[in-house]
């Protein structure tokens, strides 16, 4: 066991033992105020509209629209992307409802489901499918992380996210000229040893499903490197890689993916976290990149959001994150200039979607 696991197991057994007037605790109650007293910046409104580019309305079909629309009034969001937007009769619903009722303010993608790959016709099918979801008003496809980690074939095999037999998927995006938005596997730390060197122990202690081993279903790295090189096989196809990769806590090395990649673009969705605690190398990875980063929360609670202003907007020091499960470390304000900001809350997005109106943003 290392110096750091034998520093981290003592703590944990004097944080048991040890207490006022006797009182026990652990790891996982131990989360104190903060008696640090600076300046800070509470932002519950976007500093310029924004799009969503990673949100999930499961019942969006069907669903009265306007608290949507309510909530999204109250933190500046002009357009919110609706990535589980399925096939056929539901994409065609999601976008009656919205045509019907706010046409300007949401977006839906389809999806596609890779099980059965290797049926008969089934790589024509799929992209028959999709082209007609797109027809029928999809802006782009969402591809979820149960490619590469549960997607079985026809026989039994799990489908790589490079598998071949989806290669007509992703020309047809290009073709139809709508993005991908896909997320790949799940942190590293999910992969590795489960002790005191893991930041994600408590994510992991919490919910133990998401760990994760080289065998089930295949190592981290693998997976990674499958999304790459089918990114590099589809160079005409813009793919929004989630949650920035998995690499932004290593942004030097995603710095060096963007560069070999022109094709891919990044969301900041669930890993505000991993930005918040690197300011100074966040904010020069953003100046480089400020054309290739993407506005995303992922999980659709608005009470969150503010925390992503803040980390973007202000330069306020040692905040708190919502979910110490994610991130047990103090946060730390970006302070991105106007020109950066307006590109990651809605100009790159509106790039990358096809036939938006963006008279919403035009003033900003």
């Amino acid at each position: 066991m290392s110096r750091k696991s034998v520093n981290l197991a003592v703590l944990a057994l004097t944080l048991v033992s040890w207490g006022s007037h006797g009182q026990k605790m652990d790891f996982e109650a131990y989360n104190p105020t903060s008696t640090l007293v600076v300046p800070e910046h509470i932002i519950e409104k976007a500093k310029f509209p924004f799009v969503d580019i990673h949100s999930h309305q499961s019942r969006m079909a069907t669903q009265d629209l306007s608290q949507l629309i309510a909530d999204m009034d109250k933190m500046n969001m002009g357009l919110m992307v609706n990535l589980s937007g399925g096939s056929g009769e539901n994409i065609k619903e999601i976008v009656k409802n919205i045509n019907t009722h706010y046409p300007d303010r949401f977006v839906v993608f389809a999806n596609v489901n890779f099980d059965g790959v290797g049926s008969p016709n089934w790589s024509k099918n799929a992209a028959d499918q999709l082209e007609r979801d797109i027809k029928n008003g999809a802006k782009g496809l969402k591809v979820y992380k149960s490619l590469g980690l549960r997607n079985k074939d026809v026989d039994g095999n799990r489908v790589a996210v490079d598998d071949p037999r989806l290669d007509p998927i992703w020309a047809k995006c290009a073709e139809m000229g709508v993005p991908v938005l896909i997320h790949t596997a799940d942190p590293k730390s999910f992969w590795d040893p489960m002790d005191g060197d893991n930041e994600r122990w408590l994510e992991l202690k919490t919910h133990s499903r998401r760990k994760r081993t080289d065998t089930d279903p295949a190592p981290w790295q693998q997976l990674i490197d499958e999304q790459h090189r089918m990114f590099k096989k589809h160079p005409n196809t813009k793919f929004i890689n989630a949650h920035m990769g998995w690499y932004a806590n290593n942004l030097g090395y995603l710095g060096k993916l963007l560069d070999e990649m022109p094709n891919m673009y990044v969301g900041i969705g669930a890993i505000i976290a991993e930005l918040g605690r690197q300011p100074k190398n966040a904010h020069a990875f953003f100046e480089k990149y400020q054309d290739r980063i993407l506005f995303g929360k992922d999980s659709w609670k608005p009470e969150e959001f503010p925390t992503y202003f803040r980390v973007l907007e202000t330069d306020d020091e040692y905040f708190p994150y919502y979910k110490k499960y994610h991130a047990f470390w103090a946060m730390y304000g970006l302070d991105l200039s106007d020109e950066v900001l307006k590109k990651v809350y809605y100009k790159n997005a509106l790039k990358l979607l096809p036939g938006i109106d963006s008279s919403i943003f035009s003033t900003n």
